[in-house]
């Protein structure tokens, strides 16, 4: 009984909000979770649209033609040319766009490799097909950059996907274009898929950065997936929809789980979607203004705790993951012997009431450190670094 299940754990992230809840003066920088509303451009779309009646029925399964037309369009403006009626495909979030890409691709004993420290929700959906999440870790010294050479060695025939999220969840650092060009001459030479999550692609915190998608190149439209969510650039993660492309031949067996999954994306959201992409652009350009602020904010709080943390500056998200300095650690593990992120999460929880993600949730490369996501409001923000700070008695 529960064979399917057994193996599976609910998100580190998800335990530490739950955990929180029990602390009614609370502060959390944990759940990756826009401050802002969704924007009232997008509110007026889903009027409109409710005005009309037309969201109280199903959509076509792949989601509604207007809304994959405004998403091909968007598309071509970033250099990524597929075709809406065959190859972009409507999901309910990104989390459903990849369990349903993982289901398609795989069988039962496939392994997929993660770049890692990365979202803790992948090795879930992984282990969730009967497939292998296979670990391979990023270089903290270079700023979490990609090292080829451990790709090629974890290779075995039984390979079938490289799977990363560009920008990174929780490093908030970018793969360089070599970098990934690199990854897809592996994947290339071992017949691999490449799955790319770009859900933090539009939150850049560098002049004149732009990040670089395999999916631009023709060459890799059969082999690599693109997903993208609404959730986090236009603030609508409770709306639950996102978006995939790849090509033709890929996108109809994806499909074939997503309609035994789900039928179709939220007709209701994909009409906030519709709005996101008519006329969000200038609240994404601010949200992003704010996120940079507020980036440097952190950074500033915690450089004035260099004893307890050392960090790379994130790039992009809203996210930075600090290392925990163990030497000057005055707190018991808390239970966890065998993980100081997660003794340091609990003890930050229990003694500052203030909620942060343990790194380990982020795969073995990860522990050592916490994830704060600056995706609060500065007040939020200051507020618990303030009590971090009198915690470790550096007022």
């Amino acid at each position: 009984m529960f064979e399917r299940t057994k193996n599976l754990k609910l998100s580190v992230i998800k335990q530490m909000e739950l955990r929180a809840s029990k602390f009614p003066d609370v502060i959390s920088l944990a759940q990756g979770v826009p401050s802002f509303d969704t924007p009232e451009c997008i509110k007026r779309r889903v009027e409109l649209a409710l005005r009309d009646g037309v969201v109280a029925k199903y959509s076509l399964s792949p989601g509604l033609p207007e809304l994959r037309e405004l998403i091909e369009v968007k598309l071509a403006e970033e250099n990524m040319f597929y075709d809406f009626e065959k190859e972009i495909l409507v999901t309910a979030g990104s989390i459903e766009g990849i369990t349903a890409t993982i289901l398609a691709i795989t069988n039962p004993g496939d392994e997929i490799i993660i770049p890692e420290p990365t979202y803790t929700s992948y090795r879930e959906v992984i282990t969730l097909a009967g497939c292998v999440p296979v670990f391979v870790s990023l270089n903290e010294e270079k700023g979490w950059t990609l090292e080829l050479e451990k790709y090629e060695a974890a290779i075995t025939p039984k390979t079938k996907a490289i799977f990363y999220c560009n920008p990174n969840n929780p490093t908030g650092t970018v793969y360089s274009k070599e970098q990934l060009l690199e990854l897809a001459k592996l994947a290339e030479k071992h017949n691999l898929y490449l799955i790319s999550d770009e859900v933090y692609k539009d939150f850049l915190l560098e002049e004149d950065r732009r990040i670089f998608s395999l999916a631009e190149l023709p060459e890799l439209r059969k082999r690599v997936i693109r997903l993208f969510s609404f959730s986090k650039s236009y603030a609508m993660t409770g709306w639950r929809i996102g978006y995939l492309h790849s090509d033709e031949s890929v996108v109809k067996e994806i499909l074939k789980v997503h309609d035994s999954l789900v039928t179709c994306a939220p007709v209701i959201s994909q009409y906030a979607a519709m709005g996101a992409l008519e006329m969000a652009d200038k609240d994404v350009a601010y949200f992003n203004r704010q996120y940079l602020k507020r980036r440097d904010l952190i950074c500033a709080r915690l450089d004035k705790l260099k004893n307890i943390f050392s960090y790379v500056k994130p790039t992009s998200s809203y996210y930075v993951f600090p290392k925990i300095i163990k030497d000057n650690m005055k707190f018991d593990s808390y239970d966890c012997p065998d993980s100081l992120s997660w003794g340091f999460a609990l003890y930050l929880l229990e003694k500052a009431q203030v909620a942060v993600v343990p790194g380990v949730a982020f795969g073995p490369n990860g522990e050592g450190h916490v994830r704060f996501s600056f995706g609060r409001s500065e007040k939020d923000i200051n507020r618990a670094m303030d009590r971090i700070e009198k915690l470790f008695k550096f007022t």
